[in-house]
This record gives structure tokens, sequence and C-alpha cells, in this order.
């Protein structure tokens, strides 16, 4: 009689294929969200985290192949979690790396004018400047020193001092 243990630790691949579907499925969902833009990772709404179950969704299969084991599970979540962890410290420590991972703050506006091209690049749209702009108590445009997009997807407004 089959218990229902049965090859529940028992891996459908050697380990190391594992850990190398991880590594694979890791850099590449890396890079299509660092494709998609800063704007997108910034605003998280109920359409993004559908997204996030989506894509979940869509790599199971690649990651796991035929296992349904717990090892081959824990073995997965253990090393998707490791290369964050790296790719953190190696960023931490090279500007370099930060900037190919994380990307580099972008100019929206200067002195009163928004650069119009770059909102459109960046995929925000005036709506959503000017929500930055009543956030950070900005209610005219040549207030506006400067406004940049951060790298976590977020809008900062500094103003001209007018004292």
């Amino acid at each position: 009689m089959a218990h229902a243990f049965d090859g529940m630790f028992d891996l459908a691949m050697p380990w190391w294929a594992f850990v190398l579907r991880a590594c694979i499925v890791y850099f590449i969902l890396l890079l299509l969200i660092r494709a998609s833009g800063k704007r997108t990772m910034g605003q998280f709404t109920p359409f993004d985290m559908l997204l996030v179950v989506l894509l979940g969704n869509a790599v199971q299969n690649a990651l796991l192949g035929q296992d349904t084991s717990v090892g081959g599970g824990l073995l997965l979540a253990a090393t998707l979690l490791l290369l964050n962890w790296l790719v953190g410290l190696v960023s931490a420590r090279s500007a370099r790396m930060e900037a190919l991972v994380e990307g580099v703050p972008v100019l929206l506006a200067r002195d009163g004018k928004v650069y119009k091209d770059v909102l459109r690049r960046e995929l925000i749209s005036r709506a959503d400047f000017d929500k930055a702009m009543r956030e950070s108590g900005v209610e005219d445009l040549d207030d506006i020193r400067m406004a940049v997009l951060e790298t976590n997807g977020h809008i900062t407004l500094v103003t001209r001092d007018r004292s």
C-alpha cells in the first residue's frame, strides 16, 4: 500500500538542474522587469499584482519541470532567495551593477518646464505628474526647480526657494 509520503522528497532531476533553471529564469525575469520601466515598479496597482501572480504561474514549469517534490520546491526557493541576496550584495558594492539592476534617476522637468518626451518614454501620464505635484504641495509648474523619476518609480519634486 502506498503512503502519502512516498516520493515526497524524490527529485525528478538532478539538484544542479533546479539551480540552473532557477538562475536562468531569475535573470531573464530580472531583465524583462527592468525593461518594463521604473514607473511600472513604482505604481503597484491591482493589475501589477495580477501580473506578478501570472508571471509566477507562467514560469512554474520552467522552474520545476515535472518535479512536484517538496525537496525540489525548497531547493528552488532557496536558490531564488540566494540569487536575490547575491544581486543585492553585488549591487550595493558596485555602482555599475546597481545602475544596471536598479537603473538611474531620470530628469522629468527643470525650471518649470516639463519634458513631455521623457514622460512619454518613461510611461508617465500627465495625470501622474500632476498627482506628484499635488502630493508635494506644488501648485504651479513655475515652482518646480527639478522633477526626477527615482529608480524606485516615485517622482521627487524639488521646488524653488520662494522666500
